[in-house]
């Protein structure tokens, strides 16, 4: 297909981050677009199935961590760059739903590099399985009358849900059954800047 364009999604709240790389991937060939939050990039992402995204871990509203958990789970065949310049290396950060990861303020050419090294040949039809078990990402949601913080889980198998209390060991990583369903749950606390803010 001589026409084939890889397309490819920037997920980033920083304008001026995003425009720059918009430019740097259109000019090597890509389709690109791009979206300031992770709402945003659901809702373009049902438009059209990217073949490849690049995604910023922290954004107010939904982070990155929220983001790639829920695309690895409804969109398993995309493949994915996180981003951030809160961890460095190369490294994927434990309990991310990438398949590479970029450190942000780092050369760009080396994230181009790694989107070159990411994209393959048009993808087939078939979806394949996730290529690793993603937390749920959840925000804390406050206190209890017991004045303990806790967290609201909504189970992915029955879809009700429940609060629950999280363990005070400083593990990021977290497991608990459906208080409905007895589901196992695999999840993981975001401390949002913005945790409770709706997109208007």
């Amino acid at each position: 297909m001589p026409n084939f364009k890889p397309s490819l999604l920037i997920v980033d709240d920083e304008p001026a981050f995003r425009k720059t790389l918009s430019v740097l991937l259109t000019a090597l060939g890509y389709e690109v677009r791009s979206a300031p939050n992770g709402f945003s990039a659901l809702d373009a992402i049902r438009d059209e199935i990217p073949h490849l995204l690049l995604c910023d871990l922290y954004m107010p509203g939904m982070s990155g961590f929220e983001l790639l958990s829920v695309v690895r789970r409804r969109f398993p065949s995309v493949r994915v760059i996180a981003m951030s310049g809160a961890f460095s290396g190369m490294a994927v950060p434990r309990g991310v739903a990438a398949d590479a990861f970029y450190e942000k303020g780092k050369r760009p050419s080396l994230l181009l590099r790694i989107v070159q090294t990411m994209m393959r040949p048009p993808r087939s039809r078939v979806i394949h399985p996730p290529r690793s078990v993603a937390p749920i990402w959840i925000p804390t949601n406050g206190h209890n009358p017991s004045g303990e913080p806790y967290v609201l889980i909504s189970c992915p198998e029955c879809l009700r849900a429940f609060p629950q209390v999280p363990d005070k060991s400083a593990a990021t990583m977290l497991d608990t059954k459906c208080a409905w369903c007895s589901n196992p749950i695999h999840y993981a606390i975001v401390h949002s800047a913005d945790p409770i803010s709706p997109q208007n």
